[in-house]
């Protein structure tokens, strides 16, 4: 949505009342005159409209995982614990894009360590897991890549598909979902490695 610079006559009541919002919300004046006004025209601005999703993936998320809040808007980082060695923690983080002409957004997953043997297998999981979904269509390999020990996977929207920012959300918590019970999966077959790719399948099928 392009954004043009237009000049407005207010009171200098309603400029301090507005800062006042402004500042408890954490944004911009000229943001939260435009957020008020596409609310009173029943506009859905990018930004409504990824507060919606985050909202909605967080709800789906809450007693499942440890959620983080994010100074940023448009970000959501999700922590799950995985049971092996050194007790490590995943961590997703959600962006949305605020132009959606191409894709919604990404997922970024990683763990906060410098095992490498650890990083090894999260990188052989993630391979199988994208060679997955590239087998079955669900994604390119431009979407989906392990690099530096962190794995991107973007949101891309189907040509001529409409969703709800509750759709949205929704699927990209159930997405995170099986992503997660499948790496957990694969790490508790480990050393096998035959075993923990059947594993890994089995949870890609539900």
């Amino acid at each position: 949505m392009k954004k043009a610079v237009y000049s407005l006559v207010l009171s200098e009541d309603v400029v301090d009342a507005v800062d006042r919002m402004a500042y408890a919300r954490g944004t911009s004046r000229s943001n939260l005159i435009n957020q008020l006004l596409a609310e009173a025209v029943g506009y859905v601005t990018p930004e409504r409209r990824m507060a919606e999703i985050l909202r909605t993936l967080s709800e789906q998320m809450t007693g499942l995982f440890q959620l983080q809040e994010q100074a940023t808007d448009g970000m959501l980082t999700i922590r799950s614990p995985l049971r092996y060695r050194y007790k490590p923690t995943i961590r997703y983080r959600v962006e949305l894009y605020r132009e959606t002409e191409h894709a919604i957004g990404v997922m970024h997953a990683s763990f906060r360590t410098q095992n490498q043997s650890l990083l090894a297998e999260a990188g052989a999981f993630f391979g199988l897991w994208s060679d997955l979904e590239c087998k079955h269509g669900l994604c390119s390999a431009e979407d989906c890549r392990f690099e530096n020990g962190c794995w991107d996977r973007r949101f891309r929207i189907h040509a001529g598909a409409e969703a709800s920012a509750q759709e949205i959300g929704n699927a990209i918590g159930h997405y995170i979902k099986r992503v997660d019970a499948a790496l957990k999966a694969y790490f508790a077959a480990l050393p096998d490695h035959d075993a923990a790719a059947h594993a890994v399948e089995a949870y890609f099928r539900t």
